[in-house]
């Protein structure tokens, strides 16, 4: 492995390759804080320039785009609250609540440094482990995939930032909104009521600019004279020790959240994020800090971002299985230049495997040099008049938005659900939760009823399978600590 992985260096550090590498990481890092386009956007628009170059050199520019949009998200979620992609939301709790108390450079030198070491570790786990994951994720079908995304529901409505009631009515409405569209089993439409635009469902990015974007403009103009200028120093812009501290721990965990959840097909950045934030809350000694800018609820979720991209590409790679639709496109590209992705990848292109893993290690480097020096320019965000900052964030949003679909009907998506955030927000409901279980409805739905469908029927054979079995002593591990938290509360002093 250690002479695989020489060469590989020896294939990625070409200088085209770093050039190809340094494009990918610098157009994903600007496709991933547009608001509406991320890394499946950056990678399609980009992926005809690959024709006429090698597939190592296809593959490493394009890698590069997927990870540099990942960390680029997060970039407008903790300056304006608008996630850049969908594993982005999370950051904004934290992130943006940060940037509200002047502490922005901070926490954009956290994101980077977390996805730093995610990445790294995850590539790290990519090259020792990748077929024996892979081995050990074939016994992941529907119903282990159904039990882990309700896992991911619960944990959310454990410790979401408003009462529980709330939260769970948040969850409710978004599995129910995402029921909208065509039944991807029998095919038939549901609650389109005749309009062919909705037999998709509602756009993601629509629904998630609207909640935080639109939502958020709404309520800060309702007091823009109230609002100040940020003028942040360079001593601001630098964490302090007690902020690295309170990091690195959330840093090595999503660290592994990240890396486990990476590798299962099916299974996007968005639980994994959404996960290591449940964790960090659990863990905290001051959980009410979450929701006001604290520092754990922005390093374990960023980190855990950027290492489910590295470990998302052990079941591409290794199984010819795209993990996410990101990877789809990777799939695309590697087919195109007549490489098969599966168990014989390794042994017959060497080259596009090993340059693959070693140009993750070179373009974590890439983005941690490039982000950090940009931190002051990103800060300077902050130092416009709100008054004039919103109708441009605005207008970004509305061209991300066109850009994705070029449909005029997901504008109005997105500002029917910006006034419904806004309505939310204003009674105190938490929008995250309502997100999340948009993301994952129609997967939970897929999945239960292609369990049941291999069951016969029998709800007993969702419990089968070591997978599963796992999955369900997570369930019971989850509900012994809350009900232990229950009786400590309950319990007199």
């Amino acid at each position: 492995m250690i002479d695989s992985l020489y060469d590989g260096f020896a294939f990625a550090l070409r200088w085209d390759n770093l050039l190809y590498c340094l494009v990918g990481c610098v157009w994903g890092t600007v496709v991933g804080v547009l608001p509406g386009l991320g890394p499946l956007a950056g990678l399609t628009l980009l992926l005809p320039a690959t024709y006429y170059i090698e597939p190592g050199s296809a593959v490493i520019m394009l890698a590069g785009i997927f990870y540099g949009a990942m960390y680029g998200g997060s970039i407008s979620s903790v300056l304006l609250k608008i996630p850049g992609e969908a594993a982005s939301v999370i950051t904004c709790i934290d992130g943006h609540e940060m940037a509200r108390q002047g502490r922005a450079g901070p926490a954009l030198v956290i994101c980077a440094v977390g996805s730093f070491v995610g990445g790294t570790l995850s590539v790290i786990g990519l090259g020792l482990f990748a077929p024996m994951i892979a081995r050990m994720m074939l016994d992941v079908g529907p119903a282990a995939e159904f039990l882990l995304m309700l896992l991911a529901l619960v944990m959310m409505s454990a410790v979401g930032t408003e009462s529980r009631l709330k939260t769970l009515i948040m969850i409710l409405v978004g599995l129910l909104i995402s029921t909208i569209g065509m039944d991807q089993i029998t095919a038939h439409m549901r609650f389109t009521f005749g309009s062919v635009a909705l037999g998709d469902g509602l756009s993601f990015v629509a629904v998630a600019l609207g909640l935080f974007g639109v939502s958020e403009i709404l309520l800060n103009l309702e007091n823009t004279t109230q609002m100040k200028v940020f003028k942040p120093t360079l001593r601001s812009l630098i964490p302090v020790r007690s902020d690295m501290r309170q990091a690195a721990m959330p840093i090595l965990r999503g660290s592994g959240i990240g890396f486990v959840l990476g590798a299962i097909p099916g299974i996007s950045h968005v639980i994994s994020t959404f996960l290591s934030y449940s964790v960090e809350k659990k863990l905290s000694k001051n959980p009410s800090e979450f929701g006001r800018g604290a520092v754990a609820g922005v390093a374990g979720p960023e980190t855990a971002n950027n290492a489910t991209t590295g470990s998302s590409m052990i079941p591409l790679m290794v199984l010819g299985i795209p993990a996410i639709p990101a990877t789809a496109i990777l799939l695309s590209a590697l087919m195109i230049h007549g490489v098969q992705p599966g168990p014989e990848l390794i042994s017959k292109h060497p080259e596009v495997f090993w340059g693959l893993i070693a140009s993750m290690y070179v373009g974590n480097l890439i983005l941690l040099v490039l982000n950090i020096p940009l931190v002051g320019i990103f800060i300077n965000l902050l130092r416009t008049p709100y008054i004039y900052l919103a109708p441009s964030v605005l207008v970004i949003c509305i061209i991300g938005i066109y850009a994705v679909n070029a449909s005029s009907f997901d504008l109005m998506v997105m500002v029917v659900f910006g006034l419904l955030g806004y309505v939310f927000r204003k009674a105190s409901f938490d929008v995250a939760p309502l997100l999340l279980a948009v993301v994952l409805g129609d997967r939970i739905e897929v999945s239960l009823r292609r369990a049941l469908i291999i069951a016969d029927g029998n709800w007993l054979g969702l419990f089968n399978g070591s997978a599963a079995q796992v999955i369900l002593l997570l369930f019971a591990l989850l509900f012994t600590v809350q009900w232990a938290l229950w009786r400590r509360q309950r319990t007199p002093r």
